[in-house]
């Protein structure tokens, strides 16, 4: 009981030492992110001023839109800008420290691993923080853009003029940035759980029904509006990284069957 009690503690120093450096890494980076604020508020106007178009000639174009470069940003309180600002800085400086918290998580998970499998830190900080800001720029450049494009045109007319808080604006933008760096994540979750046998290939694919379902489900509770068409945008990527996720794990399998299971 006692050596269970010591290492009990030592598991929660362990835990309580790998947040505190991803603290001071974010409290680096948000001193470093807060000076840059309003140069980093410039480019969160892009879904304002471009709509993505998709032409057989050209591919995927930004064209400008008049529409959307009418709308105009305002305050509605003293503090408001101000804690925009504190926002971006505060989120730009934890996709800074994505890399660092990663590791901070491996190498707390890593006592209880296999000698062999604590070789996979790299691909593993790499593959996350990649897939990561593949989810934060996919959002920014896809899915912000037809977001904005629909939501501030739909039945907009003589009546209706869209006028926006900026706190309201980049809250909307930073959580949809942040949720698709996560959901992006699926692959990786998908390929842990397998190796370590909680779940199989074969039972990903037999409920490939129930995770559509579920997709849809999660995507509604995480995107900050409840219309249809953000769910969808959220929810059909979610379906193809978990596609994704299947076929890779398969590979892993496989890869691991024939090294009769050290890899």
């Amino acid at each position: 009981m006692e050596e269970q009690k010591m290492s009990l503690i030592e598991h929660l120093s362990e835990l309580r030492k790998r947040i505190v450096i991803c603290l001071v890494a974010l409290a680096i980076a948000f001193i470093f992110t807060f000076s840059y604020s309003e140069h980093i508020f410039k480019l969160l106007l892009f879904p304002l001023n471009y709509t993505p178009k998709i032409s057989l000639k050209e591919g995927l174009v930004f064209i400008s839109d008049q529409k959307l470069q009418n709308t105009k940003l305002v305050f509605l309180g003293p503090a408001e800008a101000f804690w925009m600002n504190m926002k971006i800085a505060l989120v730009s400086g934890f996709i800074l420290t994505i890399p660092i918290i990663f590791y901070q998580i491996w190498k707390f998970v890593s006592p209880g691993l296999y000698q062999h499998e604590k070789r996979y830190i790299v691909p593993f900080v790499l593959s996350a923080t990649g897939l990561f800001l593949m989810g934060v720029v996919f959002c920014y450049l896809i899915v912000l853009p037809f977001a904005m494009g629909f939501l501030l045109t739909y039945k907009v007319g003589d009546f209706l003029m869209p006028m926006l808080s900026v706190g309201l604006y980049v809250d909307f933008l930073l959580k949809f940035l942040l949720a698709f760096g996560f959901v992006f994540e699926l692959p990786i979750l998908i390929v842990i759980t397998t190796r370590i046998g909680l779940i199989t290939p074969g039972t990903l694919r037999k409920y490939r029904k129930l995770a559509i379902v579920l997709a849809f489900v999660i995507a509604g509770i995480v995107t900050p509006t409840p219309d249809a068409f953000n769910q969808t945008l959220m929810a059909v990527p979610m379906i193809i990284l978990y596609e994704v996720g299947i076929w890779v794990s398969v590979l892993i399998n496989r890869r691991s069957n024939k090294n009769g299971g050290k890899d």
